[in-house]
């Protein structure tokens, strides 16, 4: 009985050395043997000993069976944690990495940080060549009773400003025929546009102007986009102001409304002129462009670098007709 005893001792100590991770420095008991010794020098107890022995050996059993389980379960759990640990400490040391990338980038080029200008075009006479059918020459398409002649190097222009600035359409046409020649002119690329507008949006004038009388004088105010009049426009009130945003125009007059040094005119497109590289790389307008991009301030930039046609001041021959083409005008959309 006392090798039993000894025996159930010995469990419980194994038992509680596993739980505290020290089962190693514990010997393993050599129980047979314990046995052997207590009923050792009687052969009258040869019985009790088989009977001792039987009984080590079961518990022996029971003991190592417990001791595998205990070992599964042990060394399984730490090791979960040990990977959800490693995984959270991975994700951690990458978002950190990440970060600290991303803020290295806009420190080293200051120009990541700031905000793209807004490029408002327009269509006919940038962009293309809107005329009257002409029978004697073939246009790339008719539009709206209108032959639209494409401008040579259009879709490489229209890449490098999409690549290099916020791009708008407007247009003082009406919106069905600016849809459609928007679709023909950039195809895949119209949606990129952060707007397309048309006649509506323009401040109106009942007066004929004097290129066509039968034509009335519009203007472009940009104060309808930087006040965000337009819900709609992808943008919040005041992100754009007269020092991002420029108005790319072939009718100077058409800015009257907006402050100085916001516009740039160029000579206006025909499609006579076959030999035409304005829009292409290299091109005087490409080049004017691509200086704008790195400008810190439009106005400046414009005011120290003239290109293309000079605004209507009260230099302006035409200054008066204009001027009292502006206090007439009115918004159609508010």
């Amino acid at each position: 009985m006392r090798a039993i005893e000894h025996l159930i001792e010995e469990e419980s100590v194994i038992k509680k050395a596993r739980m505290v991770g020290n089962v190693e420095d514990v010997p393993m008991p050599v129980l047979v043997d314990v046995a052997a010794s207590d009923v050792e020098g009687s052969e009258n107890n040869q019985v009790c000993k088989t009977s001792v022995e039987e009984e080590n050996n079961k518990r022996i059993e029971e003991v190592s069976a417990a001791l595998s389980l205990a070992d599964a379960n042990t060394e399984k759990l730490p090791s979960l944690a040990l990977e959800k640990n490693n995984e959270a400490s991975s994700v951690t040391s990458a978002a950190v990495t990440s970060r600290d990338e991303i803020k290295q980038v806009i420190v080293s080029n200051p120009s990541v940080s700031r905000r793209r200008k807004l490029l408002v075009l327009d269509l006919n006479g940038l962009l293309a060549d809107i005329v009257s059918p002409l029978a004697h020459c073939k246009p790339d398409i008719n539009i709206g009773r209108r032959a639209i002649f494409k401008r040579p190097f259009c879709e490489e222009f229209l890449k490098f400003c999409f690549d290099k600035f916020e791009v708008g359409i407007w247009s003082s046409r009406k919106k069905n025929n600016v849809d459609r020649i928007t679709e023909f002119l950039l195809g895949d690329m119209k949606r990129k546009l952060l707007f397309c507008w048309d006649m509506s949006y323009c401040a109106s004038t009942t007066l004929g102007s004097l290129e066509n009388r039968h034509k009335h004088v519009v203007f472009k105010d940009l104060n309808q986009l930087w006040e965000k009049h337009d819900p709609r426009l992808p943008w919040q009130k005041g992100d754009y102001n007269e020092t991002n945003t420029v108005l790319l125009d072939d009718s100077p007059y058409k800015a009257l409304l907006n402050p100085p040094y916001t516009a740039i005119f160029p000579h206006s497109y025909s499609h006579h002129n076959k030999s035409d590289t304005s829009l292409g790389n290299g091109g005087d307008l490409r080049l004017h462009l691509e200086r704008l991009v790195e400008a810190e301030n439009v106005q400046d930039f414009i005011k120290n670098n003239p290109f293309g046609q000079e605004a209507i001041t009260e230099a302006s021959e035409t200054w008066e007709f204009y001027r009292e083409a502006t206090r007439m005008h009115t918004h159609i959309r508010i």
